[in-house]
């Protein structure tokens, strides 16, 4: 039996979106000459917590923001937060918290919950 090194996603994930980010992969260039394409989805309401609607809905805009990019398209494919509304200021209330504050948290986690998922989603122009 050989020694063959285990596959680790997670080294291999964080190595590929360190690279990514470094690049500039996924940051649309405004001046460019490529045919251009804008992919968006829904944007989330910020509750803090990402579940499997989220990656399926996010999955399919990556992948066809993936596809038009590997077409030879110039891709904008950003992200924004459903924010501020009547959902964000009762669910402030309900934890005796100023929903400004709570709402920036909920969004700064989920973010980082997106980012961890590798989606190819121009973070420069988060909305």
């Amino acid at each position: 039996m050989t020694n063959v090194e285990r596959f680790n996603p997670h080294v291999a994930d964080a190595r590929w979106q360190k690279i990514w980010e470094e690049r500039s992969s996924f940051v649309a260039d405004d001046n460019s000459t490529k045919p251009r394409a804008y992919v968006l989805e829904m944007f989330p309401y910020p509750s803090g917590r990402i579940h499997i609607g989220h990656v399926r809905n996010y999955t399919m805009g990556d992948v066809l923001a993936r596809y038009k990019r590997m077409t030879g398209h110039e891709v904008l494919h950003p992200m924004g937060w459903d924010a501020f509304g009547m959902p964000a200021e009762n669910a402030a209330m309900e934890k005796k918290v100023h929903p400004g504050g709570w709402t920036r948290d909920n969004i700064a986690n989920m973010k980082a919950q997106l980012k961890r998922l590798g989606f190819a989603i121009d973070w420069t122009r988060e909305l």
